[in-house]
């Protein structure tokens, strides 16, 4: 990895590029447009691709404080002391019902999908600050506006997430750094895994309807990363680029429904995508079953 000052090209860091995911399109995105790009993931060998198409790679865990200070370091000694775009990209998902969270698991989504997000900028902020016109990329979801079954701990991170991105906004404008929320709707990547229900769930005879509709809903007909990518870095590299933008299946259509419908709009619509209609009427079979 190069210690060159001399290298005059704009730098960006992103967290979460293992292949296969969102984080790894953006870093070869950046890249195309001629950044110098770092991009971080707990296991280098999951951005192998990455690098051997030119891009730097440092080994990161975002829940490591002590990792996340010695990579400022590296980054601040390759850059001569700055950084021009952070993307805050790394996230885990946890599709359970509230009534069958595992909370230390819930904690540890939190702080991959939120407490990262503000340490690391935190971390960074000096090298941001140094750049004069710097960019703060959030990667949002519109999970953290839909009333997604199955999914509240993620729903949650990331309506934080939304909240966080208001608020740096607004506290790191003085400094001349912009942050960019990107309410992020279905897009190809890895974050989905298969996820059986705990045999104890109240859910578990609608487990077929879990299985089919929503376990891997999120890549049904997603966005290619590398479209998702293409726009987001588009809209990073502007001179005033969006507060919020909107990117990924269904993005626009959930940012019409949550701005000109009633939230119970939303509810209905979740509630027949994901089968919660057909568990109840499978409740009340079975409660009238037992009552004869």
């Amino acid at each position: 990895m190069s210690s060159s000052h001399s290298d005059s090209r704009k730098t960006v860091l992103i967290t979460g590029c293992s292949a296969g995911g969102i984080g790894h399109a953006l870093a070869l995105e950046f890249h195309a447009h001629g950044l110098r790009v770092f991009a971080t993931s707990r296991a280098l060998a999951s951005m192998q691709a990455l690098n051997d198409a030119g891009i730097e790679t440092l080994a990161l865990d975002v829940t490591d404080a002590e990792a996340v200070r010695d990579v400022c370091k590296r980054i601040s000694v390759l850059t001569g002391g700055r950084l021009d775009i952070l993307v805050n990209n790394a996230g885990l998902a946890y599709p359970v019902a509230v009534t069958d969270m595992d909370m230390d698991a819930v904690r540890g989504l939190f702080e991959v999908n939120l407490f990262a997000p503000m340490f690391v900028t935190q971390v960074f902020a000096p090298l941001l600050v140094a750049s004069g016109d710097a960019r703060v990329v959030q990667t949002g979801s519109i999970s953290g506006i839909l009333p997604l079954p199955f999914s509240a701990a993620y729903n949650c991170s990331k309506a934080a997430l939304h909240a966080l991105s208001n608020t740096m906004r607004v506290e790191l404008a003085p400094f001349g750094i912009k942050v960019i929320n990107v309410c992020t709707g279905g897009v190809e990547s890895n974050i989905s895994r298969p996820y059986t229900m705990p045999d104890d769930s109240l859910y578990k005879s609608m487990n077929d309807l879990y299985q089919e509709r929503r376990v891997s809903v999120s890549q049904e007909a997603a966005l290619p990363a590398a479209l998702y990518a293409q726009k987001v870095v588009a809209e990073t590299l502007r001179p005033e680029p969006r507060a919020w933008m909107w990117a990924g299946k269904n993005a626009f259509f959930i940012w019409f429904m949550d701005t000109f419908f009633s939230k119970t709009t939303l509810d209905w619509l979740m509630s027949r995508k994901f089968g919660m209609d057909i568990f109840a009427g499978r409740l009340t079979a079975a409660h009238r079953v037992g009552e004869s």
